[in-house]
């Protein structure tokens, strides 16, 4: 553990700012913004390539992790992230001058960006979008929620920080893997029409028990699901279930004292989560919106607010 708190901004500046052209350090959103490789040279993405090469045949010794098998797919990325611990970020730290290219934070990070932004381009049809220098290049992504530039690098920094929330696998699975997914393909798992009762404060077992009695078709919560232990921490009121994607998946939400927790589940069990603070009164909701769509309404400090998100989760 660090003796100081590192944030994303200190980190960055320790780390990363000494080593950038001065005309980019002099104006960081100019040089954050300017195309870089308007021609689109060839040879300038082969670099990002071969960085991207270099991280998946380095990092995993640099890690300690000689099974993390960094295979340019989406759970990749979840194994590298995973890997990716505040004590682990101190030791490569400490490894060569910070602010210099001999630095292991430095060398992990950098091409640890382009090694993010090529499972992107391999598996989901980004483009880079080249910046000077090289590691603050953009992946340009088109998707079911239209259109944008991922900033990977950033991505990095703000997983490695003290006070991250959001890991690297979250923040790729909300701008990557989720709107380039595929919900059509699914497995229908429940067929036709079906509401679901509440389940009144319920417990593990009874939860357990609801699913056998109304929910057959899911045959387990799979290993992601909170344990036992942790689903009675969270003290439920009561929890409310909806079938949404036409039986491909089913919403399962309900909320605390300190907000509303919402568990998808598929075929093989739990395969997403989302949270969000809110007040208890008036009480949290979930709804279908009409095609693709879920509403989710809850009061935040006395304030009702409303957003939509996609049937198979954030």
């Amino acid at each position: 553990m660090s003796e100081r708190t590192v944030t994303a901004e200190s980190l960055f500046r320790e780390v990363f700012l000494p080593l950038y052209p001065e005309e980019a350090r002099s104006d960081l959103g100019r040089a954050r913004s300017i195309d870089a490789n308007p021609a689109n040279n060839p040879a300038i993405l082969a670099h990002l390539g071969e960085a991207a090469a270099v991280f998946a045949a380095n990092a995993p010794v640099a890690l300690g992790l000689t099974t993390l098998d960094l295979d340019y797919t989406d759970a990749s990325v979840h194994r590298l992230s995973a890997a990716l611990t505040p004590a682990q970020r101190d030791r490569l730290m400490a490894m060569g001058e910070p602010g210099t290219a001999d630095n292991a934070l430095f060398n992990l990070v950098v091409h640890g960006a382009s090694y993010i932004g090529a499972c992107i381009v391999r598996s989901h049809g980004g483009q880079w979008s080249v910046r000077q220098p090289l590691w603050e290049s953009l992946v340009y992504l088109e998707s079911h929620l239209g259109q944008g530039e991922l900033p990977v690098f950033h991505w990095w920094l703000k997983s490695l920080a003290d006070d991250a929330t959001i890991t690297l696998a979250d923040r790729y699975r909300t701008h990557v893997e989720v709107p380039r997914a595929k919900p059509e393909e699914l497995p229908v798992i429940i067929a036709g029409e079906r509401k679901l009762p509440r389940l009144k404060r319920p417990r593990y077992d009874v939860f357990y028990k609801y699913l056998r009695a109304h929910l057959t078709e899911l045959r387990d919560v799979g290993e992601d699901f909170p344990s036992p232990e942790r689903f009675e921490e969270l003290g439920f009121e009561q929890l409310s279930f909806l079938v949404v994607g036409g039986g491909r998946m089913v919403l399962v939400w309900g909320h605390n004292e300190h907000g509303l927790h919402a568990f998808w589940m598929g075929k093989a069990g739990f395969e997403k989560s989302a949270f969000w603070p809110c007040d208890k009164f008036p009480e949290p909701i979930i709804r279908s919106s009409g095609g693709d769509k879920l509403e989710v309404l809850i009061s935040q400090n006395g304030e009702v607010r409303s957003f939509e998100l996609l049937w198979w989760g954030p």
